[in-house]
């Protein structure tokens, strides 16, 4: 499991400044694969072998979501999901994003 995986998502008040730059890139080494579209949100694919095996994941992540009370944005189609972080409070990206990033790939270990 990695450091960010292991950290708590800390609410977001608002007044504080989206991440940029080089705090983006640091961040984005420790989750494997996300991408940082236009500095605004995390997004990654997830593919699996049929629907079912797609669905029972996006359920574990909404699990997560509700667990960290932070709630990623989800596309689910057969054998694949798609999902976006950011948050919403700021529109932009902030260490939670990062940290459910990381939760969310141990469940598809």
């Amino acid at each position: 499991m990695s450091e960010l995986a292991s950290k708590k998502c800390v609410p977001c008040k608002g007044g504080v400044p989206p991440l940029k730059g080089e705090a983006l890139q640091a961040l984005q080494k420790q989750v494997e694969g996300w991408d940082v579209v236009e500095e605004h949100h995390l997004f990654k694919t997830f593919k699996f072998s049929d629907f079912r095996t797609a669905l029972d994941f996006v359920n574990r992540v909404g699990e997560v979501a509700e667990t960290e009370g932070h709630h990623p944005v989800i596309t689910l189609t057969w054998g694949k999901a798609e999902i976006k972080i950011y948050t919403h409070k700021i529109n932009g990206l902030t260490e939670s994003d990062f940290i459910l990033a990381a939760k969310i790939d141990t469940l598809n270990k």
